[in-house]
């Protein structure tokens, strides 16, 4: 199978191509969003695109304007086969670190998506490097998957838009650090809300280096 993913980096949609042309045609994309963040959940989403389907501006959520990626999310929604958000909190992270709350989150997600399928997925395409632990599915892991496979790239916008979202409500529950504005990220203003507030009960302890 390894033929079927080049090093070279083609737009959403190459890697399904290809896929296809081996039989392969149910499939199932994962990504996830804040895992990188001092606080709130990492989420995960995965998504089961139609063959063939055509989602105009479609591409990793990184790329596109929040905007972009709401009205890209919506698009999604419209066309997808089956669709599925989960998530991992603070603590959860704090118990089981980032890489496997993110598997779990995905874990999730997949759960959440899988009942809504004919069938089982001839394969689940994960972006980045690692395989999900634990996971009992055919899959593939694709490096910057969220920029070559047009399922994964849906997933990236789901995963972004709803954990926006979550971080946007959790600011009016956490007033004073800037949530809805970072998303929970470590840019200069949330560190100095740390730095006067304290952490909150959302905040990622072992991100923090606390106890």
């Amino acid at each position: 199978m390894r033929s079927l993913f080049p090093d070279s980096t083609p737009p959403p949609g190459e890697i399904e191509r290809a896929l296809k042309a081996s039989g392969l045609t149910l499939l199932v994309g994962v990504d996830e969003a804040g895992r990188g963040a001092l606080c709130g959940p990492v989420a995960a989403a995965a998504v089961a695109l139609p063959p063939g389907a055509r989602i105009p501006g479609l591409h990793d959520s990184k790329l596109l304007s929040p905007a972009q990626r709401e009205a890209a999310a919506a698009a999604v929604l419209d066309v997808a086969l089956a669709s599925g958000v989960g998530m991992a909190g603070a603590e959860e992270i704090d118990e089981k670190n980032i890489l496997n709350a993110t598997f779990l989150a995905m874990r999730r997600a997949l759960a959440a998506a899988l009942p809504s399928l004919p069938r089982t997925p001839d394969l689940v395409l994960v972006d980045g490097p690692h395989a999900i632990r634990e996971l009992m599915l055919a899959q593939k892991p694709v490096v910057k998957g969220d920029r070559r496979s047009l399922n994964i790239a849906a997933a990236s916008v789901l995963a972004k838009t709803r954990r926006d979202r979550l971080m946007a409500e959790l600011a009016s529950a956490y007033p004073g650090y800037g949530l809805e504005v970072h998303m929970g990220y470590g840019t200069k203003a949330h560190l100095a809300a740390l730095a006067s507030l304290g952490p909150s009960p959302i905040h990622r302890r072992t991100f923090l280096h606390i106890s």
